[in-house]
């Protein structure tokens, strides 16, 4: 590691690029209950609704309507309630259209749409985006369902997702500025942390987006997959849209928990030493043992997790064990220990004016200097004697 840094760092990086490259590829979207094990009652339930009243019917569409003037419920129907009706009606992917009920009031009509498609088909969405695209005048449309609620409640996710991501990486940077007073280290950790997650999401990709892998974690292919053979071994999965989160959420802690576990002993042999390479193959050393088996038992609880007949637990299961295994290893065990063998005395600089402003914080209660020990001044009266 000391002699070949730019070769570890090269290779290491190369080896984390293939396994996010993946990432990519995944899609997001609604899990429905045509993916959970055969032997539940909500996935014996799902089939038969299928058969007996085709796959929309297991995600059925709410549409309502708010009208500008008040109507009577009668027979035939308010012209506006007969047009919308039509509407929804000749909507591509609209397989049925339920009488229209009119509320007590008069000013709002409700009317039960089924599409074409199964809840976690992504053409169910179009659905729901072109009747949502529907005008009538004098009446306002919304959707609402299943298949609208968690489009919907996806987007509001995937949009606050950067902003939440952000402000966690930004508090982590500046609490291990104030733990350990180097901006390079602080910065370098913050990002490095994120690194675990595109191989998390490579994974889920490779195992679920593009199917590979979904056979071998216990799954059960959903019902339009008995068709084929090859599709009952290989099908794609859907993963929820709230997964990502909840997954940097997790990993991003666990990971800043290792970083820090590493730095503070890397700065502590670099307090006493002065020599960056020897500091970092100190702390390297006295930690590694540490880190691997604390990763080892993550890695089994979560892998335990896949053995759990939700589909939803696998996905978890599969993208923390790969994620946590990766960060224990190539990220802690090679890319941190290379970056900053290549930094060497910038992973400690500080501005002097970020120096002063700072307050004195230090992990686990010991204060650290600014560099390295000194060595204690020869007394003058020895040097006199030896050189006598």
């Amino acid at each position: 590691m000391a002699r070949r840094p730019w070769r570890v760092l090269a290779v290491t990086v190369v080896v984390l690029a293939a396994l996010a490259a993946p990432a990519v590829t995944i899609k997001l979207g609604p899990l429905d209950n045509g993916y959970g094990d055969k032997g539940t009652p909500a996935r014996r339930a799902y089939e038969l609704i299928e058969a007996g009243f085709g796959p929309g019917a297991n995600g059925g569409l709410v549409v309502v309507a708010e009208l500008d003037r008040k109507i009577a419920g009668s027979t035939p129907p308010d012209p506006v309630v007969q047009v919308l009706r039509q509407r929804v009606e000749h909507t591509v992917g609209v397989a049925f259209v339920a009488p229209p009920e009119v509320n007590e009031n008069g000013r709002s009509v409700l009317i039960q749409a089924v599409p074409d498609y199964a809840p976690s088909d992504p053409r169910a969405l179009d659905v729901v985006k072109r009747v949502r695209a529907i005008e009538v005048p004098g009446a306002h449309v919304h959707v609402g369902g299943q298949v609208a609620g968690l489009a919907d409640a996806g987007d509001r996710i995937m949009g606050r997702t950067p902003l939440v991501v952000g402000i966690v990486v930004l508090l982590s940077a500046l609490l291990l500025l104030l733990a350990f007073r180097a901006p390079l280290v602080a910065i370098k950790a913050a990002v490095m942390n994120l690194v675990s997650l595109g191989a998390a999401f490579g994974a889920l990709a490779v195992v679920f987006s593009q199917g590979l892998g979904s056979r071998l974690v216990g799954m059960d292919p959903p019902p339009w997959a008995h068709g084929s053979h090859l599709a009952t071994l290989f099908f794609s999965v859907p993963i929820d849209t709230y997964v990502p989160l909840m997954l940097f959420a997790v990993l991003f802690g666990l990971s800043m928990d290792y970083e820090v576990f590493l730095l503070t002993s890397v700065r502590q042999a670099y307090a006493r030493s002065g020599d960056n390479r020897s500091a970092v193959a100190e702390g390297l050393g006295s930690t590694g043992r540490v880190i691997t088996s604390a990763a080892l038992i993550m890695v089994a609880v979560f892998t335990a997790f896949i053995a759990y007949p939700d589909p939803l637990v696998k996905v978890f299961g599969v993208g923390l064990a790969v994620a946590v295994a990766v960060d224990a290893t190539l990220i802690r065990g090679f890319l941190v220990p290379a970056t900053m063998v290549l930094l060497d005395r910038l992973n400690w600089w500080i501005p002097r004016r970020l120096d002063r402003i700072l307050p004195n914080l230090s992990i686990e209660g010991h204060e650290e200097d600014g560099g390295p020990a000194e060595a204690e001044p020869e007394p003058v009266g020895a040097g006199r004697h030896a050189r006598a």
